[in-house]
């Protein structure tokens, strides 16, 4: 649990005397708090709270409808976060409580990890077998419309407010699919979304064990620990770990997740800020149960974050082999600080760096083998821009929307997953190519 500290906002008493912040504690891929930080004397930024108060009495006495000072303060909040990046966000209580719910594993919604990237509402990637898994949305799918309304300049706390809900509630959403020729328009029903983080374990075949995770949660660890062990029990001799689609998590997580492959006091990640307890380097705390046999790691576009961090270790200690396609490029750490009235800030309080100091943030991670995802044949007709649909969408506001396909099974997609094929048969050369070695050392041959 992080050490507990109050931190006064050194605001003017008559704009934000009710909003001092309260406590600091962790968040996804949140910071752990410890030292306590005073409070700014400079005097310049007293000056500019005044013309705050001045654009604020104004707005008070002179606009046409007396405002809720609740409102004018919330919406001031929410300007200072938006300029900051893309990941700070003020939340109001009910975000709050929403994001302390989505901590805990369970939260009514589409089961959708999203992000604003290029001005756009965008997702990340659907987290399995919820709502929007069902439909078959995917990462990299742009939402266009939420219940008719475009999207266009939506704030990310805006949508995640409008696509988050009561279970058993609808929300419709239009979306537009890169290479497709229509839009897709689907009608989701918000459901509980309960995650589990491994979403499989099993040996596939010749002893290669295949692991998915789907993010990084307080109990991860602790699962993916349990499912090694039995693995293990079954023989399995290498693994594949998947992180594709995988949004990422808790720092403190993909750092124990990473332990469970690395050797003790190896390097995982570094972290950077202003405050000196920010910078920190995170190690290896003990020899993985796996950290012997071959590894494959699997990431795509929707591995981001935590993710990252992992892929990123193992990259850098050559421990194993990066398969896919080129990760999210999430380098940063929010940190929650509590507000008074039950609101919070998510702030941006460091920087992370993989082992050898790289910054993949807007970058993302470049794998060692690139394995392009290969589309069925019918999805990869040529379609319009983006920006051609939103011309179109606002042009016409009235256009016939367009029906888009119907989502593929789950067993389907996973015949057809060649990147998970390419990693089974590199693991396979890998054993030959080793066991080859074994033979030349005693002095061995073998005749093919």
């Amino acid at each position: 649990m992080s050490r507990h500290r109050i931190v006064q906002l050194g605001l003017a008493a008559a704009v934000f005397a009710a909003v001092a912040l309260g406590v600091r504690q962790t968040a996804t891929l949140g910071a752990k708090a410890s030292a306590p930080t005073e409070a700014s004397q400079n005097e310049d930024i007293y000056k500019e709270l005044e013309l705050f108060e001045h654009a604020l009495s104004i707005v008070r006495s002179d606009y046409v409808e007396e405002p809720k000072a609740k409102d004018l303060i919330y919406g001031a909040l929410k300007g200072m976060l938006a300029v900051l990046d893309p990941y700070s966000q003020f939340l109001d209580p009910d975000s709050y409580n929403e994001l302390k719910v989505d901590t805990e594993g369970e939260f009514g919604g589409l089961g959708i990890e999203i992000t604003i990237r290029d001005d756009l509402l965008t997702i990340i990637s659907p987290i399995d077998d919820t709502p929007a898994f069902k439909a078959g949305l995917m990462a990299g799918d742009r939402i266009v419309k939420i219940d008719g309304e475009l999207t266009r300049g939506i704030t990310l706390l805006e949508a995640v407010k409008r696509l988050r809900g009561k279970p058993g509630t609808s929300v419709a959403l239009t979306i537009f699919r890169e290479g497709d020729t229509e839009l897709k328009e689907v009608t989701l029903e918000r459901a509980v979304i309960t995650i589990q983080s491994v979403r499989e374990a099993s040996v596939l075949e010749d002893r290669i064990a295949y692991i998915r995770l789907s993010d990084f949660r307080e109990h991860t660890t602790d699962d993916l620990a349990a499912a090694v062990g039995r693995l293990k029990e079954q023989g399995m001799d290498s693994v594949i770990l998947d992180l594709r689609n995988n949004p990422g998590g808790l720092l403190d997580v993909a750092v124990s997740v990473s332990e469970l492959f690395l050797e003790r006091n190896q390097l995982i990640v570094s972290t950077k800020g202003r405050l000196r307890n920010q910078n920190q380097e995170m190690r290896a705390r003990v020899t993985g149960p796996v950290s012997d046999l071959p590894l494959v790691v699997l990431i795509n576009e929707g591995s981001a974050s935590a993710s990252e961090i992992v892929a990123g270790a193992v990259q850098d200690h050559h421990r194993g082999i990066i398969m896919g396609t080129k990760s999210h490029g999430k380098a940063s750490v929010q940190t929650i600080f509590p507000l008074k009235d039950g609101s919070a800030l998510r702030l941006t309080t460091s920087a992370y760096f993989t082992p050898e100091g790289r910054s993949i943030h807007g970058q993302g991670i470049v794998p060692d083998v690139e394995v392009p995802f290969e589309k069925p044949a019918e999805q990869k007709a040529k379609g319009p821009t983006e920006e051609q649909v939103f011309e179109q969408l606002e042009a016409d506001a009235d256009a016939e929307d367009l029906a888009g396909q119907p989502a593929k099974d789950l067993a389907e997609r996973k015949r057809s997953d060649n990147q998970l094929a390419r990693a089974i048969d590199l693991l396979k050369g890998i054993r030959v190519y080793q066991a080859e070695g074994r033979l030349r050392a005693q002095g061995r041959s073998r005749i093919y």
